[in-house]
């Protein structure tokens, strides 16, 4: 299976519906929904993995100064019900988009084959797409480092 591109900045955001978790629930959200805002798209390989959980504490920790200047979301292939579990256990101030069917993966390029311990697997690549309020990708942050992650994104959300 070849994965398809990553959309590159300028380029317009590919759009999708999906089930969004957060702490009062689920709510269906498509990225058109979000359209005249700053949108962060962070994909991530899956809940309470070591790294995953470094990532998603980091946003956590350093919220205050986040916060107002875009629309953050994690997406993994997890089910709503894994999301609300990390979102609950780890205090999660920013929703969860559950891509259980990979699609919006695909759509920007993030489900690719990886290799761990000699072992070839599909996954998700760690990567953030910044949205601008035109719906045209702004920035993106390929193979980020769990704990480089918020620095990179604060930089680019100034």
């Amino acid at each position: 299976m070849l994965a398809a591109m990553k959309p590159k900045v300028g380029e317009m955001a590919p759009d999708f519906r999906a089930t969004v978790v957060d702490g009062d629930g689920e709510t269906e959200l498509s990225l058109s929904d979000l359209r005249g805002e700053t949108v962060v798209l962070v994909f991530y390989p899956k809940d309470n993995t070591p790294g995953c959980t470094i990532q998603a504490c980091s946003l956590r920790d350093h919220w205050d100064g986040i916060k107002g200047k875009a629309r953050i979301f994690g997406v993994s292939a997890d089910a709503a019900a894994s999301h609300r579990k990390f979102i609950t256990k780890k205090r999660l101030p920013y929703p969860l988009i559950a891509d259980v069917d990979k699609a919006i993966a695909e759509a920007y390029g993030v489900w690719v084959q990886k290799s761990m311990l000699g072992k070839k697997f599909m996954g998700i690549e760690r990567s953030t797409f910044v949205i601008a309020p035109d719906g045209r990708i702004k920035a993106v942050l390929e193979k980020v480092s769990p704990m480089k992650h918020t620095e990179q994104l604060s930089e680019i959300l100034g």
